[in-house]
């Protein structure tokens, strides 16, 4: 079946002009990390498990005093595991961004020295091998625990030539908006449909390109504030209602009004980026010319 062509040269086509050419959108990709150490920070939750089973035959011999033992380096092993999962996960955040604190808990620390408890209560009075032998084995584990993921950021980390007041302000803007960000991507997860939650994770992206240029100048701060607050804010509180309405009827027009929200939002989001940019070129060449005239006027030529 025949198509009518349409576009900017057709009789009835609008031309392209800058006004009307819409923000591209950034790549949802670009700037991901790839975290090698997944892997081996799950396997400290499958490790400790003989400790599990090996309790239970103290249960049965009637050993209370080994079973609690043993249970208790289990609860000591996993919890050093999650605590070092969610350590790992704050340090690629903290280098993700260039601007930010330090974790407010050095969980990494944490899950090493529990490390080395757990392997000491397990080797002293779980498995019998005696306080000096276990002691050696804690400070092994402790040692090839901090060999392998080491510890956590320590120093606040910020740009060249700020002020300690400018990489303050900038880390706690940036810090709650991403906190905002987090209980929207939460809430989606819990409407059921991918092609929604994925829609969202690219309004994430876009937002977390907004961030990175605010950190790259903080004096786009001012102008990011509504966005990075109230429409943040907006975004979080309507993708929350429609999580608890949708998962309950299933509502097409709602649907189809939230998704019109997430386009809107994204392409205010990513105009805003843009406006940004070039503003920055703008204080670029501004820069240029203040240096050519000064050669000019020094009698200098630039190559």
């Amino acid at each position: 079946m025949a198509e009518r062509f349409g576009g900017q040269h057709s009789p009835d086509g609008s031309p392209n002009n800058a006004s009307s050419t819409p923000a591209l959108p950034v790549n949802k990709f670009r700037g991901r990390r790839v975290v090698n150490s997944g892997f081996r920070s799950k396997f400290l939750f499958v490790a400790p498990l003989p400790l599990l089973f090996s309790g239970i035959g103290e249960m049965r011999r009637g050993d209370a005093t080994g079973m609690l033992t043993e249970f208790g380096a289990l609860v000591i092993l996993l919890l050093a595991a999650w605590l070092l999962r969610d350590g790992l996960i704050a340090e690629t955040a903290y280098q993700d961004r260039k601007i930010a604190r330090p974790p407010a808990i050095p969980r990494k620390l944490f899950a090493n020295v529990l490390t080395g408890i757990g392997v000491f209560v397990a080797g002293a009075f779980a498995t019998g091998d005696g306080v000096a032998a276990s002691i050696v084995f804690a400070i092994i584990a402790m040692a090839a625990h901090a060999f392998s993921f080491g510890f956590d950021p320590m120093r606040k980390k910020g740009m060249e030539g700020m002020s300690e007041f400018e990489t303050e302000r900038v880390a706690k803007a940036v810090d709650k908006a991403e906190g905002l960000l987090s209980e929207t991507l939460k809430a989606s997860q819990r409407i059921g449909d991918r092609r929604i939650e994925s829609r969202v994770e690219t309004l994430a992206t876009s937002v977390r390109e907004m961030f990175r240029a605010v950190e790259d100048d903080p004096r786009d701060l001012s102008g990011a504030r509504k966005f990075l607050g109230v429409y943040l804010m907006g975004a979080r509180d309507a993708t929350i209602k429609f999580a608890d309405l949708y998962s309950k009827s299933r509502d097409q027009d709602a649907k189809t009004k939230y998704e019109s929200l997430l386009t809107d939002l994204e392409a205010s989001f990513n105009t805003q980026r843009e406006t940004m940019m070039l503003d920055n070129r703008t204080d670029l060449d501004v820069e240029i010319e203040v240096l050519r005239d000064r050669l000019k006027r020094e009698g200098l030529k630039a190559s």
